[in-house]
This record gives C-alpha cells, sequence and structure tokens, in this order.
C-alpha cells in the first residue's frame, strides 16, 4: 500500500489545485490570509471567441512552474514572507444567468473586503471587473484604473452584458475617475479626441522609455487608490494567442512585468487578470503569462511592507 506524504515542495503537480500550489479555502472571509484569489469561469459577455470561462483552472495549472522559485527574480524576497495568500476556487453561480454572475460576483467581494481582505480575480471575461469595480468603489470611493488592454472597453453600444462597455458603464455609475485613469497598449478604434481617459497607446508604449511611461501613469493617479486591471490581449498574440480577441502590434511580456514593476508604491487596492482562453492556446503560453501577471500583482501588494 502506498502511503501519502506532505511532500508538496518535491513535486511541481503532485496535489497542485490553488494559484501557485495554495490549498484551497472555501471559507475565505473567515481565513487568516491578507489577499484572497477568486477565479470567474464566466464569457457570457464575450463577442469574440468563447473560451475565458477555463481561464481561471488554466492560470492555475501554469502557476505551478512558478511555485518553486522562493525569491522571484527580480524581487529578492521571500513572497510569503510578507503577504498571506489564500485561494478560494472559483464563484458558484447560476451557468447561463450573466445577472446572477454580476450580483454574486458583487457580495462576494463586498464581502471579502468588509472582513478586510484585498483580492486578486481571475477571469473569465472582462465583464467581471465591472461587479468587481461596484463593490470596491462602494469601500473605498471612486478609483483610479490602471488598465492594460488592446481595447478601450469604454465603448456605449452592446447589450448590459459586453466585455466592451465596462468602463463606459463604470464612469457612468461613478466607480472609477477617468480623468485620473490610464489605459495602456490600447490599439484598436476609440474616440481620440473625446476619451476621458489617458490613453498611452501600444505604438507609444513599445517605444518609449519604461519610466517615462510609469512617470505618465503616476501623474495620473496622485494620490487616488488605484483598481489595476489586465486584460491578456493587451500582449501582442506571439506572447498571448490564447485569447478572445487578439491583436496584433502589443506588448512583450518583458514590458509588461517591467511597466508593472513600476506601479510599486502605488495605493492598489484590487486587482484581476481577465481574457485568457486556453483552447486557443499554444504549449500553455497564454497561461503562463497570466500566472506570471498575477504574481507579479501580488509581489506588488507585498512589497508594501515598511520592510521592503
Amino acid at each position: 500500500m502506498t502511503t501519502l506524504t506532505k511532500r508538496e515542495d518535491h513535486s511541481l503537480y503532485a496535489n497542485a489545485f490553488g494559484f501557485l500550489r495554495q490549498p484551497l479555502d472555501f471559507d475565505p472571509t473567515q481565513s487568516d490570509a491578507d489577499l484572497i484569489i477568486t477565479g470567474i469561469p464566466f464569457d457570457l459577455a464575450t463577442t469574440g471567441r468563447s473560451g475565458s470561462r477555463f481561464g481561471p483552472e488554466a492560470i492555475r495549472k501554469a502557476s505551478v512552474n512558478l511555485a518553486w522559485e522562493g525569491k522571484r527574480w527580480p524581487w529578492f524576497f521571500n513572497l510569503k514572507d510578507h503577504l498571506s495568500v489564500a485561494d478560494c476556487g472559483d464563484l458558484v453561480f447560476e451557468c447561463g444567468n450573466a445577472q446572477d454572475m454580476s450580483d454574486t460576483l458583487f457580495k462576494h467581494t463586498d464581502q471579502l473586503l468588509s472582513a478586510g481582505k484585498r483580492m486578486l480575480t481571475f477571469g473569465g471575461d472582462h465583464f467581471i471587473t465591472l461587479p468587481l469595480l461596484r463593490a470596491h468603489a462602494k469601500h473605498y470611493g471612486p478609483l483610479a484604473l490602471v488598465h492594460f488592454d488592446a481595447h478601450t472597453d469604454d465603448y456605449d453600444l452592446g447589450g448590459k452584458f459586453d466585455h466592451g462597455t465596462m468602463f463606459h458603464h463604470a464612469q457612468v455609475e461613478g466607480l472609477i475617475d477617468a480623468s485620473a485613469s490610464t489605459q495602456i497598449g490600447i490599439r484598436t478604434t476609440y474616440d481620440h479626441k473625446n476619451t476621458p481617459f489617458n490613453v498611452l497607446d501600444a505604438s507609444y508604449v513599445n517605444s518609449a522609455p519604461v519610466e517615462e511611461i510609469i512617470g505618465k501613469i503616476r501623474k495620473a493617479v496622485g494620490n487616488r487608490r488605484v483598481y489595476l486591471t489586465f486584460d491578456i490581449d493587451c500582449l501582442d498574440p506571439a506572447f498571448a494567442p490564447g485569447t478572445g480577441t487578439p491583436v496584433c502590434g502589443g506588448l512583450t511580456s518583458d514590458r509588461a512585468l517591467h511597466l508593472l514593476r513600476g506601479l510599486k508604491g502605488l495605493d492598489i487596492v484590487g486587482m484581476d487578470v481577465v481574457e485568457v482562453a486556453p483552447a486557443y492556446d499554444h504549449a500553455d503560453i497564454t497561461a503562463l503569462a497570466g500566472a506570471t501577471i498575477a504574481l507579479e500583482m501580488l509581489y506588488l501588494q507585498a512589497s508594501k511592507s515598511k520592510a521592503i
């Protein structure tokens, strides 16, 4: 008879269920963790290729490749020493019911924030950011949005549930301050003359010095609290083919990571990674990019410690 022993650190893949091999905690409001990870397997608001409902699972699986590194390069400190993280699994909602997902996600987020937790959420399509913003704005007031994407997602067309309209609704509802918000990597059509956002398009972001780009983001944010959202299609399809609406001319994964690290010190109160659709992926490179971006976000949270 084979006896199971606690040897998780000796295997990349054995019994790896949560992000970074964290055990799943289905009672997150009672957890001792500082930050809670939630997956949202939802893609009913997708206008292009569906499949991002499988994104949370793919990101978690890819994260095993990152879990072994005690001190993540180039941060040079162990995440676990400064931030306690729990993965509460995926949000459960009525299948095929977008309104129920939205209401359930708002309630879930509200409960976690009321319990003093911070959140990192995995999509799912980008619509999930709207109920997340509603809950975060309830607790923190209007937020500055730092938004990595190929699309502005502030279009006033489409139905009630559409992954291209969230930030239009977020402005109308007073959830975000567009003048303090920056959209990074945009390379699809938008109203250049009348956009209320600070838009740093992909052509500029791919060629300008990282320090200059970070300076523009920081100047826009000022002292506001920040919600950080990363649509994986901000990356060029060469680095992230597994997504519903890929657009050529995007960022490299390396440039994206440099920009994320440059956000250190901002008061980031909520974060998400969305639109990973593994059915269109190759060799898990999109899922790995999503998991790596998520890990960088955790290091941004950990770096708030005064000891770092």
